[in-house]
């Protein structure tokens, strides 16, 4: 098992150890630093620094997948379709599959499966094109929109409720470094695929 779901890590370079944040699992508690404990000893001249982040950013990110989101799971809905839904209603207008594919960053047959499920529930429409009948536009249902309006709040109070464990300048500094990530990645995660 590798913190970072088998990435390779890049080797040391002469100061491997001396940025912030290098080897300093040690004083941490948590699982992905047994992890690179573990590696440190296979493997002690690689620079385990990376794996300390993305192996954190995966567990995080597993143990809140496993947690399911409390309010969704009582409405019968799985995140993925909750995405589906608040997408429709931020929107305000109706958007092709396609368009939804992107806005909830899934694949086109996810969608359509959604979709599929979600319409046959009467919390969303499908009208065909005048132009196009390859082409769907879908829009929420009064049932979808009543239903989207009445989690947010409770949703935004589970999530809120997750994060305590983090003072709330943790929080902000937490948001404003993976938004960071987040908006570097988008833009070279291309590249780094070839």
């Amino acid at each position: 098992m590798t913190a970072t779901n088998g990435a390779a890590t890049p080797p040391a370079s002469d100061t491997a150890g001396t940025r912030p944040g290098a080897g300093t699992d040690t004083a941490r508690g948590d699982t992905v630093s047994a992890v690179v404990r573990q590696w440190r000893a296979v493997h002690p001249e690689l620079d385990t620094g990376p794996m300390e982040i993305i192996g954190r950013i995966n567990r995080c990110a597993a143990l809140l997948q496993q947690a399911e989101d409390a309010p969704l799971r009582r409405a019968g809905l799985s995140r993925p379709e909750f995405d589906l839904l608040g997408a429709l209603r931020r929107t305000g207008h109706e958007l092709t599959p396609g368009e939804l594919a992107r806005e909830t960053f899934s694949s086109g047959a996810a969608v359509t499966k959604r979709v599929k499920q979600l319409t046959e529930r009467g919390l969303v429409e499908r009208r065909g094109d005048t132009r196009d009948r390859r082409v769907a536009h879908l829009r929420l249902t009064d049932a979808g929109r009543d239903l989207v309006d009445g989690i947010l709040p409770d949703q935004l109070a589970y999530e809120t409720a997750v994060l305590s464990v983090l003072a709330p300048e943790g929080q902000d500094e937490l948001a404003g470094l993976l938004a960071e990530l987040l908006t570097r990645l988008e833009g070279r995660m291309g590249a780094l695929r070839t």
